[in-house]
């Protein structure tokens, strides 16, 4: 991968050298943020920049294991061999000479760091390969809205929503290869496993099995609706001919057994699940790069959860005599108010300078739809979007910073792909939970005075579920404890413990260390950033500019808050 060089002239070439420089004034260089193009920022770099694009290109390929004929090799040899190849993988990332080198290029050396000690935690501690179940689900209908899987799975990802339906010949091949491993995979997956005891993955693992079974089962009989950044499209295997049907029945009967033998398993396993307190701090440390240990963090959720159900209990007081909201019962008004919300919250938010004011954001959250659930169907979220849509799809910011990867990818080769090892999990999930509340101090529900306690709400059960997850990797609590925690704070009884979304939620919580916490820590991240932003601004004796800030954040790319912070504030060197 090369870059060519450019020359730029007047305040904008001064712009970039500011801004690669990441110095204070950055902030307010020139009258709104524009961040430098792939050529630009090349242009700035030193040229030894190059060496650490290609380590990054070679490191990504390391990551991977060995697949041959669609047949993952996670067997302890193989693992064992990718272990001892790391610490060179470190050497030569260390021997990069960073002298002189701009803070943003030094942002990227950090990021492939983290990575690296993503792959060390995974290979010391976490082993999802040996230790978890779930790991081996690779088929997916659903376009997750964070930039990879949540959670770890086993590669080859088999993504439906990568394909064009009705299927080419190309394709088709493709696909057929692709599921016909499927039972060669979770036969080795039988072997990998056989040594792991944790408890609570093997109880709730076969979860992932049934839903993959339904997706198979779906897909051949041509039902099956895919949920992608456009929007949903259906999925069949028209294109696909015989050798298709029998790959996805062969798929769906190996899947269905797995389940089964999963199941059979779970109730000889006596072991912890969590990784522990010490693991989980040098991994928030290390690879999610968060200032906070797991004691900091426990302190930090619980001061969210007072903080937001004191707010909500206000709220309640302020609008004690405002009519209470009568949810929609007519499947075809709620889609109506669905569409007229999803428009003017675009507008809202554009207007107010927190997203960027272009067709492809405001199409990025009008495509992802909310579907009616009927009272006695519905989960805590469609609790929430039966009063009012708008603080769900405040979250659905997420889109956005998908959207960008496509339509106007980072100028960094580095940044352009998604992270490994969930890193992006404080930037995604708590950016994301942050635009609720933003979206709200800002105005969106000054003509909505109900839809404040939603916001309130909303971040209750997120602190809930983040403090339960924390419990749960410290081996204080098993994971129907957790739920029963999850369930018990949230206000007005709208989360079951016995739900398929809380258990979702909590096994993915177990699964990937700090993904629970992260809604509410990459929150907190971001209001700090812009408390010392702002700050600097007003020491600077320059206006604090709400449209530039959040510009430049989202322009850094999905990477740890701590890392976009090195980026916007003077080095701490």
């Amino acid at each position: 991968m090369m870059f060519k060089a450019v020359r730029t002239t007047g305040w904008r070439h001064a712009f970039v050298v500011a801004l690669l420089a990441c110095t204070a004034q950055v902030a307010t260089a020139a009258p709104g943020f524009v961040p430098p193009t792939a050529a630009e920022r090349a242009a700035a770099m030193p040229a030894n920049y190059l060496q650490l694009v290609k380590l990054f290109d070679d490191w990504r390929a390391f990551a991977q294991p060995t697949v041959t004929n669609g047949v993952a090799d996670y067997g302890a040899a193989a693992m064992a061999r990718q272990a001892a190849a790391l610490p060179a993988c470190r050497a030569r990332l260390a021997a990069i000479d960073q002298t002189g080198w701009p803070e943003t290029a030094r942002v990227d050396a950090r990021f492939i760091a983290a990575e690296m000690n993503g792959l060390d935690f995974f290979q010391r501690v976490l082993k999802p390969w040996a230790r978890d179940p779930s790991f081996y689900a690779n088929i997916f209908a659903e376009w997750s809205d964070v930039p990879a899987h949540e959670g770890s799975s086993a590669a080859p990802n088999i993504n439906l929503y990568d394909y064009s339906y009705p299927l080419s010949a190309a394709d088709a091949r493709k696909l057929t290869a692709a599921l016909a491993a499927v039972p060669a995979n979770l036969a080795a997956a039988r072997v990998n496993l056989a040594g792991s005891n944790a408890a609570d993955l093997w109880r709730y693992g076969d979860r992932a099995y049934r839903e993959q079974s339904a997706v198979l089962d779906a897909f051949a009989k041509g039902t099956l609706i895919l949920n992608t950044l456009q929007g949903r499209r259906p999925a069949t295997m028209a294109g696909g001919g015989p050798e298709l049907a029998r790959a996805v029945a062969a798929a769906k009967s190996a899947t269905d057994d797995f389940a089964a033998w999963v199941a059979a398993q779970a109730p000889s396993k006596t072991g912890p699940s969590g990784v522990g307190k010490d693991n989980y701090n040098w991994y928030v440390a290390n690879v999610e790069l968060l200032p906070w240990d797991w004691d900091q963090q426990v302190t930090l959720l619980r001061r969210e959860l007072d903080r937001s159900i004191a707010s909500l209990r206000l709220e309640e007081v302020r609008n004690r005599d405002v009519p209470a909201v009568v949810p929609l019962t007519d499947p075809a008004a709620f889609r109506a108010q669905i569409d007229a919300k999803s428009a003017r919250l675009s507008s809202f938010l554009a207007a107010a300078g927190v997203i960027p004011d272009t067709d492809w954001a405001r199409a990025a959250i009008a495509a992802q739809q909310i579907d009616y659930v009927a009272p006695g169907d519905r989960n805590f979220f469609a609790h929430v979007t039966a009063q009012d849509p708008m603080p769900l799809k405040s979250h659905m910011t997420h889109w956005i910073d998908l959207a960008r990867m496509q339509v106007a990818p980072n100028a960094s080769p580095i940044r352009r792909t998604p992270p490994l090892f969930n890193i992006y999990a404080n930037r995604s999930e708590g950016f994301a939970t942050a635009f609720e509340e933003i979206a709200m101090q800002v105005g969106l529900y000054d003509d909505v005075p109900h839809g404040r306690e939603l916001v309130w709400i909303m971040l209750a059960n997120r602190a809930a579920r983040g403090l339960a997850s924390l419990h749960v990797q410290a081996n204080q609590m098993d994971l129907a404890q957790a739920g029963r925690f999850h369930a018990e704070w949230t206000p007005r009884g709208w989360s079951d413990p016995n739900s398929k979304l809380v258990g979702f939620e909590q096994l993915l919580y177990l699964r990937q260390p700090g993904y629970g916490p992260s809604y509410v820590t990459g929150k907190l991240q971001l209001d700090r950033l812009m408390a010392d932003v702002s700050h600097a601004d007003e020491q600077a004796g320059k206006p604090f500019v709400m449209k530039d800030f959040m510009a430049q954040v989202m322009a850094s790319g999905i990477i740890p808050i701590t890392l976009i912070e090195d980026e916007m504030l003077p080095p701490k060197r």
